[in-house]
């Protein structure tokens, strides 16, 4: 598919600050006809870097609390600023994505894009530790990397070139997904599938010369995507 926004924003530097297959074309996929509303208030929970959260305001106009526990406030808040974003477009916040801190129906939206596959595989997690801090009405809109089909049984050698058996426990196909968020009792599911980013994100993050780029390129370039997949997830809570 064609990326007219996320073109923007492909230079090494701020490719630099991607930390797995192309944030910015997931999400630039996963928001394709969104229904947030204009200005909204948004979590983009497991921000990391923040160039999500850049990404959020500049190409869709909200106001962004860019959520991650393990990257630095004041880093992010500094690279806000070089990009021209202020703090009341763009709020770095240190955030356990268990335990949130803040108030209950804040935000309009929570967006997030390769992350939630670590927190979110509880099925009590939406209607316990995340939907108490959405609108009634708002919505739920996230990616993660999965697989086509579930195979943890029998682990195809190419995947475990650069990944143990405990590290792919966190991929899983749109079936498990489906499983999962079918059981929340606050939000209705509006859709799971299959995305069609795939082998342009992970061509992005390849090119990158960090540790774990390096790393993944040993099941990539022995075929290993062809079992892999991204999935789309959309929840508006009742």
């Amino acid at each position: 598919m064609d990326y007219p926004r996320s073109v923007k924003y492909d230079n090494a530097e701020l490719m630099a600050k991607i930390m797995g297959p192309n944030p910015l074309k997931l999400l630039e996929e996963l928001l394709t006809g969104h229904r947030i509303p204009d200005g909204a208030t948004v979590c983009d929970l497991g921000s990391g870097q923040g160039l999500t959260s850049v990404f959020l305001v500049k190409e869709y106009g909200f106001r962004v609390f860019a959520a991650d526990l393990w990257s630095d406030p004041q880093e992010n808040r500094e690279f806000f600023r070089k990009m021209g974003l202020s703090e009341t477009q763009i709020v770095p916040v240190k955030a356990d994505a268990q335990a949130m801190p803040f108030e209950k129906s804040f935000f309009d939206a929570v967006v997030s894009t390769d992350s939630y596959n670590y927190f979110g595989r509880d099925p009590d997690y939406l209607d316990e530790k995340l939907l108490p801090f959405v609108k009634t009405g708002g919505y739920i809109y996230i990616t993660v990397p999965g697989m086509k089909r579930d195979c943890h049984d029998d682990l195809p050698p190419e995947l475990l070139l650069s990944w143990t058996p405990e590290q792919l426990d966190y991929l899983h196909d749109a079936v498990y997904w489906q499983g999962i968020v079918g059981r929340c009792k606050s939000a209705d599911v509006l859709d799971v599938s299959e995305m069609a980013s795939n082998e342009e994100v992970w061509a992005d993050w390849l090119r990158q010369e960090n540790e774990y780029a390096v790393g993944d390129r040993k099941a990539m370039e022995a075929g290993g995507g062809k079992y892999l997949n991204f999935i789309k997830i959309v929840l508006r809570k009742k």
